[in-house]
């Protein structure tokens, strides 16, 4: 039997969470007074909460502002969130060939296992507070030998752990972006991976075929 995990972004790679962080954006600035354009903000989701609001905050307000976006988030946000297409194709994939599902993202840990959860996706495991270079210690420690993710921080995250790096051009990146980085593979969207995956040794190995 095959025994392999496979890791995936969260954000703009399994769950669409645009439209929910925009409107806890939203609510902050209203609360706060200070302009934040929600828009640009969700045109560039990867890196950690703390990092983009610090394009909004003097850095002495950052810490209660970080606090208070993460109180309005699970009312908001996630009620909000959608699967990105074929995520649930993915996951059931990766499953069907006899592996493992590990999410790994720099979402807090709360608010990552409520999407994960309130999206329905069946995934194994669920590791947050986690950015860049730093994802390759939870890939490593779950055995991950594939990472997916939007990010050219996931690309990175892979690479430390010496997994192979799937891009999907569903974020901030597209195809050439994300090939010119250096991802191993290049994908349109999660719609592609189940056909990759049963190309490679990994699936090729699933115990239906």
């Amino acid at each position: 039997m095959p025994d392999f995990t496979v890791g995936f972004d969260l954000d703009l790679t399994l769950a669409d969470t645009r439209f929910g962080i925009g409107a806890v954006y939203d609510a902050l600035s209203a609360e706060t007074g200070t302009f934040v354009d929600s828009a640009l903000v969700t045109g560039r989701l990867g890196p950690p909460l703390e990092t983009e609001l610090a394009n909004w905050f003097p850095a002495a307000q950052i810490p209660a502002m970080a606090d208070r976006f993460r109180e309005l988030y699970p009312g908001i946000a996630v009620p909000a969130t959608t699967p990105m297409p074929g995520a649930r194709a993915a996951v059931d994939a990766v499953h069907r060939a006899g592996g493992r599902v590990l999410v790994v993202t720099a979402k807090n840990q709360r608010d990552a296992e409520a999407t994960v959860a309130f999206l329905g996706l069946p995934v194994d495991h669920v590791v947050g507070w986690l950015w860049a270079t730093e994802k390759g210690a939870a890939l490593l420690e779950y055995g991950a030998s594939v990472y997916v993710g939007d990010h050219v921080g996931d690309v990175d995250g892979a690479r430390t752990a010496g997994a192979v790096s799937v891009g999907v051009a569903t974020g901030l990146f597209d195809e050439t972006a994300l090939r010119d980085y250096g991802a191993d593979v290049v994908l349109a969207d999660l719609l592609a991976f189940p056909g990759w995956l049963e190309g490679t040794s990994l699936g090729a190995n699933s115990p239906e075929r």
